[in-house]
């Protein structure tokens, strides 16, 4: 079996959205450029595999620095037991990392060796877990970060070209007005609306009697159902999920934060959300991803891959939902050079749906030009700390 003769990390950074998009104005405190990390594996039989790890978008050095720590003991072993890779990693990081940001870089080495695998053997990953994939696979499209009426017609615009019927924005408990304009704007085109609340930092979390006051009122003026209320409560108060649940009929979803297998499937098992959300760079790679999937059946909750990273976990959730069973992803809506270049020959989209791809691994290729088109930049980070991007009123929703 083919041994890893090289590691390395590749950290790229790329024109992301624009100057003024509520978002960069909210997160990205050094302008519109956004960085992506990733670990190369070089085999010896020349191949490479490279993985990514949601980690660099906010603090790419520390991602850097885990990797070279992690490096050494990997050089030398056997690039298709993956199974045993993980376990030396997790020897490596478990101690002090068990959960957060040693896992997005176990994740980056394990999509890396699934992409080193699949490229060797000639087919896509997605083929190292299934023979029988579906053609296509239903997309959301994800965006909905906008002050302007005109700048949600513009993504509607975008899903209505794609045939995408199923749009999620973010909102937060004071958007009512604005919330139902979007469902009723969004029903005259035939697409259904979900709403992130984006609680994935709030401690404390909200009150849930604030969520339903929130669906209730939004619902209300506009006449529509949302489609789901993804991370309506702070990812702590899991018991704050479930009496949500049974005050409202919106499915709840949630768990892109979440970075371990067994914490996901411990919530699944809890009925703390009707959908998870893991992310194949977040949570483990593929690997984690193949327990969380095959613990659906037994939960009654469907998995639905997160993909808010750059190119290379974007696909690698894809290829994961194909390979795993998924029936519904996230497609990122936000520019993203860099995106345009790696995803050119392997991500298409038809009539709403996301293509099964057909070129080796997950269907990447990080060439010398790409990385000197991408360079590097340290002030390319997303920000945690919210900057206040002057938000318009949500009297000035009002028809």
């Amino acid at each position: 079996m083919p041994l890893i003769s090289q590691i390395r990390t590749l950290l790229l950074s790329s024109p992301y959205a624009h100057a003024d998009h509520p978002e960069i104005l909210e997160c990205f405190p050094n302008g519109p450029k956004r960085t992506v990390g990733m670990v190369e594996i070089t085999l010896d039989n020349g191949v490479k595999g490279v993985g990514e790890g949601y980690l660099a978008v906010f603090a790419p050095e520390v991602f850097r620095a885990i990797v070279d720590l992690c490096r050494p003991y990997l050089e030398g072993t056997d690039a298709y037991d993956r199974k045993e890779r993980v376990r030396d990693l997790c020897r490596i990081c478990d101690y002090w990392s068990l959960q957060g940001a040693a896992r997005h870089v176990i994740s980056a080495f394990e999509i890396a060796l699934v992409d080193g695998q699949s490229k060797s053997m000639g087919v896509p990953a997605w083929q190292l877990f299934t023979d029988f994939p579906d053609r296509g696979i239903r997309a959301y499209g994800s965006g909905g970060i906008c002050d302007t009426k005109e700048h949600f017609t513009e993504e509607m615009d975008m899903l209505s070209k794609l045939g995408i019927d199923l749009f999620k924005i973010r909102s937060v408990k004071t958007d009512i007005h604005r919330t139902a304009w979007v469902l009723k704007e969004a029903n005259n085109r035939g697409m259904k609306v979900g709403v992130d609340m984006c609680q994935n930092l709030a401690n404390p979390p909200q009150a849930v009697n604030d969520v339903v006051w929130f669906i209730e009122q939004s619902q209300n003026l506009s006449g529509q159902e949302m489609a789901f209320v993804e991370e309506a409560i702070g990812p702590h108060d899991t018991e704050g999920f479930k009496k949500l649940r049974k005050k409202t009929r919106v499915p709840v979803c949630g768990g892109e934060i979440i970075t371990t297998p067994w914490d996901m499937i411990s919530r699944m098992r809890d009925h703390v959300y009707e959908f998870v959300q893991p992310d194949a760079s977040v949570i483990g790679g593929f690997s984690a991803l193949e327990e969380i999937f095959a613990a659906s059946e037994e939960t009654k909750t469907a998995a639905v891959v997160h993909a808010w990273g750059g190119p290379v976990a974007m696909m690698a959730n894809y290829h994961a939902a194909f390979g795993l069973g998924g029936k519904l992803v996230e497609y990122p809506m936000l520019a993203f050079h860099l995106g345009d270049v790696l995803l050119a020959d392997s991500l298409r989209i038809e009539k709403g749906h996301i293509i099964c791809p057909t070129t080796p691994g997950i269907g990447i290729e990080i060439t010398p030009e790409v990385e000197a088109a991408f360079p590097f930049d340290p002030e390319a980070v997303y920000s945690c700390k919210l900057l206040n991007r002057g938000a318009p009123s949500d009297e000035s929703w009002k028809d």
